[in-house]
């Protein structure tokens, strides 16, 4: 794997320190801290009557916007 070399400020050094577990790599914090979820990752966590309701409170709460711009 090829590396590179950075220079960070005392600061950040400190900051990306206090992020590591147990004896995980500056590169693993990295790449943890760093993450991008897809949308995918989310899909399923809803039950059908929590998304039903979450649907519910979406269309209430544009519906009360759209009253309030009259």
């Amino acid at each position: 794997m090829a590396t590179k070399t950075l220079s960070i400020t005392e600061e950040a050094y400190e900051r990306l320190a206090s992020k590591k577990r147990g004896k995980e790599s500056f590169s693993e914090v990295i790449n943890r801290i760093t993450n991008k979820k897809s949308l995918l990752d989310f899909a399923g966590i809803l039950s059908d009557i929590e998304g039903k309701n979450l649907i519910d409170n979406i269309e209430n709460s544009r519906s009360l916007s759209r009253k309030r711009k009259l």
